[in-house]
């Protein structure tokens, strides 16, 4: 197997993110900027007609993507609002340092889905790759409201609601059109329920991205 088609589980993803932070010493921040980078090259090349842009956010890590994304597309040009679904007693470190950020840049951060209404596109950063019980309450609505609204879905890391390791929906799952993960493919999202939920997966590492 070659590393472009390496597959990983979630508890061997978080283990070499680990690696890299503690062992080579790359911040955090700085592969949250990465991966950021990775999916905003993916939505100006697939979208570039897209402007109005929502990003739905969760409270961890992979809501800290999305917070990171949307400055990114807004320096690029975009009409960006973040709908935040997390707790906010929850929120990771890196989390509260990216919705600092998107105040500096003036970025809106609501509760209200209205804006899916009228988005060109929506961005899913709710859950990462961690995600091990049923999806409920309001972190089940909002994933029904993306799944109807109009606009295409791209889902940064895993489509939110999908088992990475087995490719199950865990109650409810985001319908993505595209996938951007990062570094390997996860076991998941090449099993048929997954690809069904993941839509085009496209793998973001080192060496730039490719389409699985």
């Amino acid at each position: 197997m070659t590393l472009m088609s390496k597959l990983v589980t979630a508890a061997e993803m978080k283990h070499y993110d680990q690696f890299t932070i503690q062992t080579i010493g790359i911040p955090s921040l700085v592969l949250m900027e990465r991966a950021s980078l990775a999916v905003r090259d993916v939505i100006l090349h697939d979208y570039p007609d897209a402007q109005q842009i929502s990003i739905v956010t969760g409270s961890g890590n992979n809501g800290g993507d999305g917070l990171c994304l949307g400055r990114l597309l807004q320096i690029a040009g975009k009409h960006v609002t973040i709908i935040e679904v997390g707790n906010p007693a929850h929120r990771s470190e890196e989390h509260l340092a990216q919705a600092h950020i998107c105040d500096y840049y003036h970025i809106p951060q609501v509760t209200s889905l209205a804006s899916l209404a009228t988005a060109d596109l929506i961005v899913d950063a709710i859950f990462g790759i961690g995600i091990d019980r049923e999806v409920k309450a309001s972190y089940a609505t909002t994933i029904e409201a993306i799944n109807t609204a109009a606009a295409p879905v791209i889902a940064v890391d895993v489509p939110s609601g999908i088992n990475t390791d087995t490719g199950a929906v865990m109650g409810v799952a985001v319908k993505a059109d595209s996938t951007v993960t990062f570094a390997f493919n996860k076991v998941g999202l090449t099993t048929k329920n997954g690809q069904q939920y993941a839509g085009r997966v496209i793998v973001a590492d080192d060496m730039g991205t490719y389409e699985n």
